[in-house]
């Protein structure tokens, strides 16, 4: 994987985590809300997984967050 690659999975991990956080809300319960299995949302939040377009969206919208918010490095 890229240096590139890391880094937009490392932004998007670290703001669904902390959206999650904000929410109250645990992996299992983000993960029943957007369709996906616990585990993978734990690999999403460590950088572990190259999520799709689709499963962005699915978490997205579990987190009531747009897109770009949770692509946007701070």
């Amino acid at each position: 994987m890229s240096i590139e690659s890391k880094s937009i999975l490392d932004i998007f991990a670290r703001n669904v985590k902390k959206r999650r956080n904000e929410l109250g809300i645990s992996q299992e319960k983000l993960a029943e809300l957007s369709g996906l299995h616990r585990t993978y949302i734990g690999m999403i939040e460590r950088s572990e997984k190259n999520i799709t377009l689709l499963n962005i969206q699915k978490i997205s919208k579990a987190l009531n967050v747009e897109i770009s918010t949770l692509l946007k490095e701070e």
